[in-house]
This record gives C-alpha cells, sequence and structure tokens, in this order.
C-alpha cells in the first residue's frame, strides 16, 4: 500500500452559503476516483473563521450515512499544513482509504465545548466529536473497481498439496481462481469459488446490529488450489471478467518432507487506520506487518506460515474494521498461509452458549456484538469445526483444529469455548495428542488465545486459568508437548518448563516430558498493557518477577519460530529496531547437542546480529575468552572448574530447553 500516492485530477470545489457563524468555506477532494484499495485521497479546505482545536472532518461510507454515523474523524487542527490551520483556517490531509464497495464522502463540522457530550464517548473515554454545526460536504470519492475482488488471503487446508483463498467482492457474481506454476503467460488451472455472506440479523448485540456499527461485508468467496506439487512457488489469481482480476500472487505450496519449518506468531494485533473511530485503533500493527514482510522476503522460496492466536481485528462491531484489517494484512496473507484462532473480541457476548458460573468475570460483551459471525465467515481453517450460536446465526467454526508444517504440529484450541474434560473440544485435544507421529513431527505446537499461565496481574482471568491448568495441561504433560503459546495479555513472557506452577529444570528426556514451556505472545499491536503481578514484600512499580518467568517486556512485536529435526528456536522481535530480544531453544531428542546457544548459519539477518550480541554477553563466551588466556597457567583442571561455575543456575548439562537471556522490561 502506498500512502502517498496522489494522482492528478481535477479539484471539484464546493462554495458553502454562510450561516451567521460561519465563513464562506472552500472544500475539495482530489482525485474522485483511485485506483486501487490503500490509495490515497486529498482534502483540501480553507476560509474557516476563527479556527478552533474541536473543528473537524468527518469520513463517511456510504455516503448516504447520518452525520453521527461516521467511519471516522480527524481533527482539523492536527493537519500538517504549513501555516497552521489555526492561524489561517486552511489545511490538508492526505490519508489513504480502504475500499468498503461504496464511495465515501467528507464533511466538515464546527464543535464547541459547550456542545460536549460526555455521555457520548469512545473507547478511551474521550466524547465523540458533536454533528450540530455542519459547514461543508465533499463531493464523492470511489474505487476504479469499487466491486472488488480485495482482501485475499490464504490458508492450508487438511491435504497437503491444497491451498485455501479466499477474498471479498462487493456482489454474489461467480469468482474464479486461476494459478499456475509459471509468472509470465496464460495460468493454466482454474477453479470456481463458493460464496457466503452474513446479515445484520446474523448479529447478536450492539453496535454490530446497529445501524451506526453496520456496514454491508460484500461477498466471501472461497477457493481451494489443487494438486500442488511440494515446495514449489505457485502464481495465481482471483476475480472474473466481469468484476476484474486481482494483482497476481505467489506462493510456496507446503511440504511436509521438508526438515524445517518457519512461523510467524503473535495475537492481538488489530489494525490501524488513518483516523479516530468509536474505538481504540493499533497503530504498532503497522509496525508488526512491515518486519513480518522482511522476514518473508529473506526466506526467498522457503514455505512459511503465519498464527495469529486471536484479537483478530478488534472490529468489535463497527464493521468497516474487519475491511482495515484484510487490507493491512494483504501483503503477508496473500502469500503466505494466514491461521487463526479464536479470541474474546471475536466472540464473546452476554448469551453465549457456554457460560459456566465460574466466568462471569472472563467473558462479557468483548465481541461487540459480532457473537463470532464475521470471523467465521471471513476465515476457514483446516477441519472447520463448529458450533451452534444458540441465536439462529451461522455457526461459530475454526474452533480447534490442527495441521503438520514440515517438522512441526500445531494445535490451535478455543478458549471461549468448554474444554472442560469430557467436552467435544477436550476429546478432540486428547485424540489429536495420542495420535501425533513424533518421529514426523518431532515439535508439538499448542496456541490458544486466553493464557494458561501469565505473571501479568489478570485477576478476572484466574478462575479460566485454574481450569485450563486442571483440566487441559495434563494433556500437555502427558503428551510432551514442546511449546503453549498464548495471547491475551499484551506483553512478551517467557516461563521455563512447568507442570502445575512448578519449574521442571533438570529435564533429561527428549521433548520435555513431564512439562510444557509456555510463552505469552500478546504484543502485536494492541497498547493496553497490564501491571505485573505484585509479590509480596514488594512495593515497587516494577515487580521482581516470580522464578518461573524467564524473561518479560512491554516491547511490541511477534515471534518467530525455526525447526530443525535437531532444535526449536523461538525468537522475539521488538517492532521498536526489528532485532530479536529473547530467544527459547528446545532441543528434539533427535540430537545429543546439549546445552546453550548454537550460533549456526541464521536464515534471518536480525538472527546474524544477535549471535554477535548473544558472544558478546555470554558466559560461555566470556568463559572460552578466559580459558585461552589462562590455560597454560591453570591447566585443564582450573579451566573445567570455571566452566561449571559459569553454568546457569537450575540448568543441568544436555537439557532439552534453553533460555538465553532474562530481563524484565
Amino acid at each position: 500500500m502506498d500512502s502517498n500516492l496522489i494522482l492528478p485530477a481535477v479539484v471539484v470545489t464546493l462554495i458553502l452559503i454562510p450561516t451567521a457563524a460561519v465563513a464562506v468555506v472552500s472544500f475539495s477532494v482530489s482525485p474522485k476516483t483511485l485506483p486501487r484499495s490503500g490509495a490515497s485521497v486529498k482534502i483540501q479546505w480553507s476560509g474557516l473563521s476563527s479556527p478552533t482545536n474541536l473543528d473537524w472532518v468527518g469520513i463517511y461510507s456510504p455516503p448516504s450515512s447520518p452525520d453521527n454515523e461516521f467511519i471516522g474523524y480527524l481533527f482539523l487542527a492536527n493537519s500538517t499544513s504549513s501555516p497552521p490551520y489555526l492561524t489561517t483556517g486552511s489545511g490538508t490531509f492526505n490519508i489513504p482509504l480502504t475500499n468498503l464497495r461504496s464511495p465515501y464522502q467528507f464533511r466538515i463540522f464546527r464543535w464547541s465545548e459547550s456542545e460536549i457530550n460526555w455521555k457520548k464517548r469512545d473507547h478511551d473515554e474521550n466524547p465523540l466529536p458533536g454533528t450540530k454545526t455542519r459547514v461543508a460536504v465533499s463531493e464523492e470519492v470511489g474505487f476504479v473497481r469499487m466491486m472488488g475482488p480485495e482482501q485475499v488471503h490464504l490458508a492450508l487446508t487438511e491435504r497437503e498439496n491444497e491451498m485455501r483463498v479466499m477474498w471479498i467482492t462487493g456482489n454474489k457474481d461467480e469468482c474464479f481462481v486461476e494459478y499456475g506454476r509459471r509468472k509470465e503467460g496464460k495460468l493454466e488451472e482454474r477453479i470456481k469459488a463458493v460464496l457466503a455472506r452474513y446479515e445484520i440479523s446474523h448479529m447478536c448485540d450492539k453496535p454490530a446490529n446497529t445501524s451506526i456499527g453496520w456496514r454491508d461485508p460484500g461477498w466471501v468467496h472461497d477457493a481451494v488450489m489443487t494438486g500442488l506439487k511440494r515446495g514449489t512457488r505457485y502464481y495465481y489469481r482471483v476475480g472474473s471478467d466481469a468484476l476484474g482480476w486481482s494483482p497476481t500472487y505467489s506462493f510456496i505450496s507446503r511440504d511436509n518432507e521438508l526438515s524445517q519449518t518457519v512461523a510467524f506468531l503473535f495475537g492481538d494485533m488489530g489494525v490501524f487506520a488513518p483516523y479516530q473511530t468509536f474505538r481504540r485503533l493499533q497503530k504498532e500493527s503497522k509496525s508488526t506487518v512491515k518486519w513480518i514482510l522482511r522476514d518473508i522476503k529473506e526466506l526467498e522460496d522457503k514455505p512459511s506460515l503465519v498464527s495469529h492466536i486471536g484479537d483478530i481485528s478488534y472490529a468489535r462491531g463497527y464493521s468497516w474494521v474487519w475491511d482495515e484489517f484484510f487490507n493491512q494484512i494483504e501483503p503477508i496473507a496473500a502469500q503466505v498461509p494466514y491461521h487463526v484462532s479464536i479470541g474474546n473480541h471475536e466472540y464473546d457476548w452476554p448469551t453465549q452458549p457456554w457460560r459456566p458460573s465460574w466466568s462471569y468475570s472472563s467473558y462479557g460483551k468483548d465481541g461487540g456484538g459480532e457473537c463470532g459471525v464475521p470471523y467465521s465467515v471471513k476465515f476457514r481453517m483446516p477441519g472447520n469445526i463448529s458450533l451452534p450460536t444458540g441465536t439462529g446465526s451461522p455457526d461459530t467454526r475454526n474452533l480447534y483444529y490442527s495441521i503438520d508444517v514440515g517438522v512441526t504440529h500445531f494445535l490451535y484450541i478455543s478458549t471461549e469455548t468448554d474444554f472442560l474434560i469430557g467436552s467435544s473440544q477436550y476429546n478432540f485435544i486428547k485424540h489429536d495428542l495420542k495420535s501425533v507421529d513424533r518421529q514426523k513431527t518431532p515439535y508439538v505446537v499448542v496456541q490458544g488465545h486466553r493464557p494458561m499461565y501469565t505473571t501479568s496481574n489478570e485477576v478476572s482471568d484466574a478462575a479460566l486459568r485454574n481450569r485450563l491448568i486442571e483440566n487441559v495441561e495434563p494433556l500437555l504433560v502427558e503428551n510432551s508437548v514442546t511449546l503453549g503459546l498464548w495471547g491475551h495479555v499484551h506483553r512478551y513472557e517467557s516461563f521455563c518448563p512447568l507442570n502445575n506452577y512448578t519449574c521442571i529444570g533438570n529435564v533429561s528426556h527428549s521433548n520435555l516430558e513431564k512439562a510444557t514451556v509456555h510463552v505469552v505472545i500478546g504484543m502485536a499491536g494492541q497498547d493496553w498493557q497490564p501491571i505485573w503481578e505484585p509479590r509480596p514484600g514488594h512495593k515497587s512499580p516494577v515487580f521482581p518477577q516470580p522464578v518461573r518467568s524467564m524473561y518479560r517486556g512491554g516491547e511490541f512485536g511477534y515471534t518467530r519460530l525455526v525447526a530443525t529435526r535437531e532444535k526449536l528456536t523461538l525468537s522475539y522481535i521488538g517492532n521498536h529496531d526489528g532485532s530479536v530480544h529473547d530467544i527459547v531453544e528446545i532441543l528434539s531428542g533427535q540430537d545429543s547437542s546439549g546445552y546453550g546457544p548454537v550460533l549456526e548459519t541464521p536464515i534471518f539477518s536480525s538472527d546474524k546480529n544477535l549471535n554477535s550480541r548473544i558472544q558478546a554477553e555470554s558466559p560461555w563466551y566470556i568463559l572460552k575468552y578466559i580459558g585461552v588466556m589462562i590455560i597454560g597457567g591453570l591447566g585443564g583442571y582450573v579451566l573445567g572448574f570455571i566452566m561449571l561455575r559459569w553454568k546457569p543456575d537450575g540448568i543441568a548439562p544436555k537439557v532439552n530447553w534453553t533460555r538465553i537471556r532474562m530481563e524484565e522490561t
């Protein structure tokens, strides 16, 4: 997306008849037709007398929307014009627009302090701008290809030789995916897509089922590319001759014979848009997307996977936020399969089917009345396991499923629906974990939204965490699950190998028998951060972390998993510099490499930088240096003694789990 793209066009100016309080205002937009979703429009105005910080411009789509049902808004004083708006009454915005399958319109309002209504507030408790005094209305802005196709995203299926692709159009005309191995010339294969859609009547609560939150979601197209050769680059496009075609994208097909897995994993990312709206948006999500795109580019022809474990778009009942989200992730999701699990902000509503008495503080109105429907229709994960909503709406799907990718078995679970012993989900988890072929996939990674372990002060979820530990953790331990990855807490935190809150530090068996390493990875974009759990006797605002917590930090970012037959490495990448800030390493048991970072040739350039830093900071590196200096004088006996003294506390040689650094931010 080029946010600075402005096409030359005739500027259309509207001169409005002034009222007693408002002078003649010139208001223009250009161009009136944008070439694609994400292209920018220039909004320009002048002639506002006595400008104030409360003057604002509303963004509307469709143009028939009432004044108080805007998509978003911008305060005119925040324009980058020089001289500033508050001096001249003039200014300019250049903002990218996402194609919502209907035109946009812009309206300027004057808003005074006396009109502030504190009963109508946004997510940050700021009053929503008032619409009593409208002073200017722009002409409409549309797109060359208003009806699509847009929002292309991939997913794996149950079969290794397939790839699913989904997209949106503005009507239900038939569409196709065309694909092949040649970039130039005709794409050899053609598959017709199936259609799906949801209506406002399917939403279960406000704002999703009200006119202020609802916008037509378009039609969802779903097609599966079949007969793919392993580890091969394929080119494809979606659409039709009538509606138009998407750009030609490409992906690398899955290869489960490959002795490597690469995945990018995170939770709670959300989306950023160039305006304020009823709910807080997630500006940091842009950086997460940027760095993942860098990593995908470095992979070249290696297949990979994206895993987004809950709290996907944070639309929470405002339909157009889903459009913004899919527009933002399309550069990733159109070339790498994008897998998801359900979170509270997709699903929760007061009458959801499973709501045990102990969960009263966990399950509320976080879904904004969507009751899981947009999430269920816009994505389709392998297995397509579903549950009735109990409202007559489409079933909730994409709840729990598993896939093999290279040497790793990924199991996704739902923390929003029944996971207790005897439930359908519990039985699925139990059977799935027992069925894993550890010779083929030595690593098992379980992912869900709400964490089983965290040292954040999340007291409202304490009862739910206890149930996860009582009901699900025994299955993880019994089946030697390698990693448990969780979101919901907007922090990063890695733990020692755990079994019922106890660190199992002296593990000598392969795949961490009797313990699982847990990592919280909900730091991809949402900026609300909980404080850390206080410890008795400590009053400092930064509480010393418990022994089980190896590394925790508030840096936005994502994790990157690289697994070979010998070792799985989970790296925490920070958004402020794109560098690695923490590493967890787990040996598969198929190699007796022992303890310590293996400084092999890395796939990613950021890992090269980390290797130098680890060497500079590592006690092992220091030990080697000192040993060389003193070996002549002290001999091998003293050197061996020093090496033993430098071993990390509580970790014996030849363990299967390794923490590289320990830090609290």
